[in-house]
Order: C-alpha cells, then sequence, then structure tokens
C-alpha cells in the first residue's frame, strides 16, 4: 500500500539497497585502488619468491615454505579482487 501511495504521490523513487549503501560508503579513489595493486603485487612476489626460497632449510623449510607461499596467493588474491573492483 506505502508502494502504491508514492507512485500516485509522485515520489516513485525506490529507497537504495543495503549493498547500494555499502558500494558508496567503500568506494575507493582510482589512485588508492592502484597503489594498492601495486602493494599488493608486490607483498605477494615477495612472500611466494621468499617462500621458494625458504623451502630448501632443514627441518623447518617446508614450514616456512607453506606459510610464505600461502600468504603471496592470499596477496595475489586480494590484488585480483582489487582489479575486479576496479572495473566493477
Amino acid at each position: 500500500m506505502d508502494k502504491l501511495k508514492r507512485v500516485l504521490s509522485g515520489r516513485d523513487a525506490e529507497e537504495p539497497s543495503g549493498l547500494a549503501e555499502v558500494i558508496d560508503a567503500t568506494s575507493l579513489s582510482w589512485s588508492t585502488r592502484v597503489k594498492g595493486f601495486v602493494a599488493c603485487f608486490a607483498i605477494g612476489c615477495l612472500c611466494s619468491i621468499l617462500g621458494s626460497c625458504l623451502l630448501w632449510i632443514p627441518k623447518k623449510g617446508l614450514v616456512l615454505f607453506a606459510v610464505f607461499y600461502t600468504l603471496g596467493n592470499i596477496f595475489f588474491t586480494i590484488l585480483h579482487l582489487e582489479v575486479f573492483c576496479i572495473y566493477w
């Protein structure tokens, strides 16, 4: 009934959804997204390379490799999400 009253009174504008409010509140500028892209790329590369190098350390090398390689992949995933959000 409220919707019908809004339409008949000329106030047909839809209220923004919760998702639209979140997207508007968290929008980043182009330069901030590029800085985040570069930072995630550099940290991801560093963690992956460091993990590969630490693989050859006796006893704890495998654990260090797993930790740093996983961190590198997490940063690369964040990187891909940022790229997706830039063009979204």
